[in-house]
C-alpha cells in the first residue's frame, strides 16, 4: 500500500497522507484550503512498515482506504507549568 505525504506550508508539523501522489480528489475542499498547497515529503509502502513514528499506522491504513486520505495533526503542546505543578503537589504529599 504506496501512499504519498504531504507536508502543510500554512500549518507547523501537519501531513497529508493519500493513495496517490498529487491525487487530491478525495480531499475535501475545505480541508485544502486550510492545509495550503501541499509539499510532498515523501512516498511510504505502508504494507512494509509496522509503524509509524506520530499517527497509529492502523488508523492510517483505514484513513485512506475509507476516505482516500489521512491527516495527521502535531501533537498537543506539552504544558509545562501544569507538570511542574503536578510534581509539587506530589512532592508535598510526600512529606506530609
Amino acid at each position: 500500500m504506496l501512499c504519498a505525504v504531504y507536508k502543510s506550508p500554512k500549518k507547523a508539523e501537519t501531513y497529508l497522507f493519500v493513495e496517490r501522489r498529487d491525487d487530491f480528489s478525495r480531499v475535501p475542499a475545505p480541508l485544502m484550503a486550510t492545509f495550503g498547497t501541499p509539499q510532498l515529503a515523501m512516498v511510504i509502502n505502508l504494507a512494509t512498515k509496522t509503524r509509524l513514528a506520530l499517527s497509529d499506522i492502523d488508523k492510517v491504513r483505514e484513513g485512506l482506504r475509507t476516505q482516500g486520505y489521512f491527516l495527521q495533526l502535531p501533537p498537543p503542546p506539552e504544558n509545562l507549568l501544569k507538570e511542574h505543578l503536578a510534581r509539587q503537589a506530589a512532592e508535598r504529599g510526600d512529606q506530609e
